[in-house]
């Protein structure tokens, strides 16, 4: 059975909701051998990269990502339009980052 395992980093900090790095996630994760590791939600595609190539760099495997379309505005929408969120996401495909990408909150038409 397929398992992806994924990580909710939580602001700039890089740290999870239980207090984790991503080094510290990943290593705490490795031994499950998951068909991909990856990140989801809390942070926009632009402020996620640095995390997940991270996670990319420590995993000899696949790795997702599943950014939100931005941050949370004050009325707890998102302002990234598709057009933003894709140009986001091509910057992860210039830098042979992606095996594979969804969107999380935010990102529905």
């Amino acid at each position: 059975l397929p398992v992806m395992l994924s990580a909710t980093i939580v602001d700039n900090s890089g740290r999870t909701l239980s207090g984790q790095t991503i080094e510290a996630f990943f290593i705490s994760v490795k031994h499950a051998n998951a068909f991909t590791v990856g990140i989801n939600c809390a942070l926009g595609a632009a402020q996620m990269k640095k995390f997940y190539k991270t996670l990319v760099d420590l995993n000899p495997g696949w790795c997702h990502v599943y950014p939100n379309a931005g941050l949370p505005n004050a009325m707890g929408g998102y302002d990234e339009d598709p057009e933003i969120f894709a140009t986001n996401l091509y910057d992860y495909a210039k830098d042979g980052l992606l095996n594979f990408v969804g969107g999380c909150c935010g990102t529905f038409p």
